[in-house]
């Protein structure tokens, strides 16, 4: 009786919290995000970890359902990984961004995964958002998640052309920290990823807003 009862109730919507951004800088592009996960109003986990591997020039943050962003980004970087092998050469970006939104297109938005996918290679850095759809946008700056308008607001003052690594670098964790402030969803460290044609670098917790004046290890 109670499943007869629920048929053709639409599931609730639970809001997850993340805020991501993506910024191109001269010859690269900086992957940052907040480490708060989130389920419905309570924090899960203080310190998640939102970074991707896809290919040793390909990396990848994900806002959305986490067992959904981690299963879709494992599975691309095991088919690239596969293609690597047999061509022999380095990933393309692009290759990375169509294998993702083809997958995401099979589900039609029913796999909760909103990826911003950044990487260089042969024809330099690339950055794309790829939407539970499978749409995609490519822009010198991105952001996803539920702090993302706070975010924006950062990145659209903030953003010119020319950007050193440190600018951009410095760019994103300032409008992660927007998100952070201004979005319940959203907080404790910033993660930052760097990719440009000296390789790849990770820093783990490189800032933790808001605790510098309290003296406290995370929100």
């Amino acid at each position: 009786m109670a499943t007869e009862a629920m048929a053709g109730v639409p599931s609730k919507f639970r809001k997850t919290g993340t805020t991501i951004v993506g910024v191109l800088f001269e010859g690269g592009v900086a992957l940052c995000s907040d480490t708060r996960a989130t389920a419905g109003n309570i924090v899960v986990d203080k310190n998640c970890l939102k970074q991707h591997y896809i290919a040793d020039n390909v990396w990848c943050l994900g806002a959305g359902t986490a067992a959904d962003t981690e299963a879709v980004t494992m599975q691309i970087s095991h088919e690239l990984r596969l293609l690597q092998f047999e061509t022999g050469r380095v990933v393309p970006v692009t290759a990375a961004i169509t294998a993702m939104k083809r997958h995401l297109w099979k589900y039609q938005g029913h796999v909760s995964a909103a990826l911003i996918c950044g990487g260089v290679d042969s024809t330099g850095a690339h950055l794309s958002s790829v939407w539970p759809h499978g749409s995609t946008d490519s822009l010198p700056f991105l952001t996803m998640g539920s702090g993302c308008l706070a975010a924006l607001s950062v990145l659209e003052r903030g953003w010119r052309r020319g950007l050193t690594k440190e600018e951009g670098v410095s760019l994103g964790i300032e409008a992660v920290k927007a998100g952070i402030f201004n979005d319940m969803g959203s907080g404790s460290n910033v993660d930052v990823v760097i990719i440009d044609g000296e390789g790849t670098e990770r820093r783990r917790n490189t800032v933790k807003p808001g605790t510098e004046s309290r003296g406290a290890d995370v929100l």
